[in-house]
């Protein structure tokens, strides 16, 4: 994937979808309701039922400026069956640099997931494009704004877990650079119209949203 389709993606929405559960057979309607909605990054976390079926799916259905890959990827080789799968990024909950080398190496953006300062430099020594910050409910806003203090304004700093549309403005104030959205925009069994309703929440809480340099 050529870095400024990535970078055109996080650009116009930086909101990442966490698919965790979906099935195969609502890919294409749930994929097709996000990206009515306006999201452009739209991940399957690999211990989803089929998820490189339902990452072939969606990418198979979508535009090519919507950007699709998996989460949870926990081994290099994952990386490989991913690309195979037509996905395009790879979210981690760790930050293994093996992992993000294979990344990397199989021409993918890669979002390692990491809790500390330590960890954010190595992944980002390792390659990282963007850094997941997991879980945020835990590290919480005070922790986001030390770390945006130590870290180049150019990295981009995302909270993932416990987001809601009523506490995302809180994280960008203190310097989040967009989000990974899980429990709180998607739940296996809902269908395209209550995860559009769903989307368009988070849309209009980001675009309220006061970015911590205004």
């Amino acid at each position: 994937m050529p870095q400024q389709t990535f970078e055109a993606a996080l650009s116009q929405c930086p909101l990442i979808a966490i698919l965790r559960g979906l099935a195969p057979s609502q890919a294409r309607e749930i994929g097709q309701s996000l990206y009515e909605t306006g999201f452009r990054l739209i991940e399957v976390p690999l211990n989803s039922p089929q998820a490189l079926e339902s990452i072939a799916l969606l990418r198979g259905c979508l535009p090519a400026d919507c950007v699709i890959g998996a989460g949870t990827v926990m081994t290099p080789q994952a990386c490989a069956e991913v690309a195979e799968a037509g996905g395009q990024i790879i979210v981690m909950p760790h930050s293994d640099p093996a992992v993000i080398r294979a990344a990397k190496a199989a021409e993918l953006a890669c979002c390692p997931g990491v809790a500390t300062p330590t960890e954010a430099f190595a992944a980002l020594a390792a390659g990282a494009d963007v850094l997941k910050m997991f879980p945020a409910e835990q590290l919480g806003v005070p922790v986001l704004k030390a770390w945006r203090a130590v870290m180049p304004a150019s990295i981009r700093l995302v909270p993932v877990g416990g987001i809601t549309p009523g506490n995302l403005d809180a994280f960008v104030k203190a310097g989040a650079s967009g989000f990974g959205l899980g429990s709180a925009l998607y739940k296996p069994g809902q269908d395209g119209r209550q995860v559009g309703a769903q989307a368009r929440a988070f849309i209009q809480a980001w675009s309220q949203a006061t970015p911590a340099h205004a």
